[in-house]
């Protein structure tokens, strides 16, 4: 054999339809030839499986594990409905608002089979957890925000005689761990051009959404209620294979305040699946997965220093470009950097944004970061709420200095002449405003405005 031989060992095939993959295990043989002996070593599918993220095998600890526990220990219980099952007694115990629901008619999930524009699969989240239920569907759900782990997937069966919550041994992330959640186990959106059926059609295109999304390619395959004047998006929709993609008529889908009649409502626990939800649930999964990233960096860095002992003096100067290029992105993030502009305004059909704004912590005069704008931009302070969240706590120390040092710049005005085009949206009354919620609001980034 030669050196560096890939033998096909095994060929893992997951056909969910809507999310179609082959993964391939290969062995490689390597050749010691001053032994003569070939060494076998396994490709693996993830690096965070190895050290030191471990992902599979480390302890988590989030919203979903110590709820196990208090189901264990007895000090909650589980309610189970006769169409929703645990759904309901979930939303309750974890306290995701039930007008954040977002539903989905594409067969984009593993319980991809009961899913169809009558009986959509439904999305709930808060800032820590989001839970998936599907009509008719064997189970629950779940990714949650773990400090340490980043994402971590669980599901609960939907069955009277076990309410026992199991976490996930990795068939999630054939879809949840790429590129498109930043290499790191996470959620995301997407938005496919969709039949009557449920069936994405994938020959037209996908797009994955954030806030920097353009409207017209949000939300295919999700029913949207709610108004966004002349601005239209791909929701309400449906396709044929043998359409014109180019020449589909997306204003039938628009400004909808209500779900078709086709939706079988009784079923859920609410009858909207609010734009403004959906907004905010597309900032906030793509927040969630750089959050993970930079932690999972500065982990690597700190082990990759450790090994080849270059840990002395702050670590390396590949760590430190390695922490400060997340960095740079996690800021752009945060700050709304390229946020599309919108040129309508937005309402919602729920009490979702209302319910949102009101929100804490709030500075004394009732400001704070979950305040909306929806008239030009999400957000009236465009910085993300997600920096009161336990994954933002959970930043490492370097990653946190150098955040702390780019936030205190571009909020004084100090940035570099190179860096300030890209902060331009913020003006000196919003960097004011953001300053003082800050000091008002947050330990440790009002520290950085206090003197």
């Amino acid at each position: 054999m030669l050196c560096g031989t890939k033998i096909p060992f095994a060929k893992l095939y997951t056909s969910q339809l809507g999310c179609i993959h082959v993964r391939y295990i290969f062995l490689t043989l390597c050749c010691f030839p001053q032994l003569g002996i070939p060494l076998l070593t396994a490709q693996s599918d993830f690096d965070f499986y190895q050290k030191p993220i471990q992902y599979q095998t480390a302890k988590a600890d989030n919203a979903i594990t110590r709820l196990k526990q208090a189901l264990q220990d007895g000090d909650v219980k589980l309610d189970f409905h006769p169409t929703r099952g645990y759904l309901d007694s979930i939303l309750s115990a974890l306290q995701i608002p039930v007008n954040s629901q977002a539903l989905v008619y594409s067969k984009t999930s593993l319980q991809l089979r009961p899913i169809n524009p009558t009986t959509p699969r439904a999305l709930y989240f808060n800032d820590s957890v989001y839970v998936g239920w599907v009509p008719g569907g064997d189970r629950l759900e779940f990714i949650a925000s773990d400090p340490t782990l980043g994402s971590v997937f669980y599901s609960l069966p939907q069955t009277r005689t076990s309410a026992r919550l199991v976490r996930d041994k990795g068939e999630c992330l054939q879809c949840h761990a790429n590129r498109r959640t930043h290499e790191v186990p996470g959620p995301l959106v997407r938005s496919l051009y969709t039949s009557a059926s449920g069936q994405p059609v994938y020959n037209f295109g996908n797009f994955l959404s954030d806030h920097s999304s353009p409207l017209h390619e949000r939300w295919g395959g999700y029913y949207v209620t709610g108004t966004h004047g002349k601005m239209l998006h791909m929701g309400n929709m449906f396709v044929s294979r043998d359409d014109d993609v180019d020449n589909i008529d997306f204003s039938q889908g628009a400004n909808r305040l209500s779900l078709p009649r086709n939706v079988n409502e009784k079923l859920y626990p609410t009858k909207t699946s609010d734009v403004v939800a959906l907004m905010v649930l597309e900032h906030q999964t793509q927040m969630q997965n750089l959050l993970s990233k930079a932690i999972y960096e500065e982990r690597r860095a700190e082990h990759y220093d450790a090994v080849f002992g270059l840990d002395q003096n702050g670590g390396s100067d590949f760590t430190k470009r390695r922490i400060q290029r997340v960095v740079t992105e996690l800021v752009d993030y945060l700050f709304f950097v390229d946020e599309f502009e919108l040129t309508s305004p937005i309402t919602g059909t729920s009490m979702f944004a209302r319910d949102f704004s009101k929100r804490s912590p709030q500075t004394k005069s009732g400001q704070s970061l979950y305040q909306f704008d929806l008239n030009t931009r999400m957000f009236k302070h465009p910085l993300s709420y997600m920096v009161y969240t336990d994954a933002f706590k959970a930043l490492g120390p370097k990653t946190t200095a150098a955040l702390h040092r780019q936030i205190n710049q571009i909020l004084t005005a100090s940035i570099s002449t190179t860096n300030k085009a890209r902060f331009n949206h913020l003006t000196p009354e919003i960097r004011a405003s953001i300053r003082q919620i800050l000091i008002e609001t947050h330990p440790e980034l009002g520290k950085l405005f206090s003197n």
